[in-house]
């Protein structure tokens, strides 16, 4: 357990409300359906199904909406879906990861090139920048949830390897960081003990990150923005480090 760190995810998130919530919802009824597909709709006894619903009743996706991705999973007409990680580096030589959910190869990989091609970016081979991060858990909670001390006991107990609070703004809370094979059990300790996380996931955490200057930041965001607005694509990842003043000008 490191104690009081600061690290917080890079994993991109826009602010743009609507439009997101909507793509969000587009994406984790994706995630759901496959898990359905892959695993059975019964969450009990499918834990990445689990997990994809949780995710969806934290971003108070309705029920019928979540049923209905977890029927289309067992039809039999549902089309088929490949998982695929793209790999490469955008301005400043930051790393990027993209994890694509999608019934078209072709389509998603021409699309992620362009991305990186288009803003200042480079698509490499899979495993070019896989081994500069680390695969774990995340969970995240409200601040509502409990002060900083609450939620890193609750952690401790749980078997949880880190907690990062930031009660600054609103909207902030805390971010608990587990072993991969953990998360499981510590994500069903914790619900115990603080009540329903906003979201549970298996994340690639960057070892160390890279500072990026204003010169390459407005770029880099684009690329970010690209990549996130692929419907095809569930998640991105990078290692860079924005200033937070430079940060809220972009």
């Amino acid at each position: 357990m490191a104690g009081h760190s600061k690290f917080k995810n890079i994993m991109h998130r826009k602010g743009r409300q609507d439009a997101a919530r909507s793509k969000k919802f587009a994406k984790l009824s994706k995630e759901i359906t496959i898990a359905s597909k892959l695993g059975g709709p019964d969450p009990d006894g499918n834990p990445r199904l689990r997990l994809a619903v949780a995710n969806a009743k934290g971003l108070s996706m309705p029920k019928d909406n979540i049923q209905r991705a977890i029927d289309k999973g067992q039809g039999g007409d549902s089309e088929e879906m490949f998982e695929i990680r793209y790999e490469g580096y955008g301005p400043g030589g930051v790393a990027v990861i993209v994890e694509a959910l999608t019934d078209n190869k072709n389509r998603s990989a021409g699309n992620v090139r362009a991305a990186f091609t288009k803003n200042g970016g480079q698509m490499g081979e899979t495993g070019s920048v896989g081994f500069m991060f680390d695969r774990v858990g995340e969970i995240k909670y409200p601040a509502a949830a409990g002060d900083e001390d609450t939620v890193m006991e609750a952690a401790i107990e749980a078997g949880a390897e880190d907690v990062s609070s930031d009660m600054e703004e609103e909207g902030d809370g805390h971010t608990i960081l587990t072993g991969f094979e953990d998360l499981g059990e510590v994500a069903r300790t914790l619900e115990e003990t603080l009540g329903e996380p906003e979201s549970v996931n298996v994340i690639w955490k960057p070892q160390n990150t890279v500072p990026v200057d204003e010169d390459k930041a407005a770029t880099l965001m684009k690329l970010m923005d690209a990549l996130d607005d692929d419907d095809d694509v569930q998640n991105v990842y990078a290692n860079f480090e924005i200033d937070d003043e430079l940060m809220a000008r972009l």
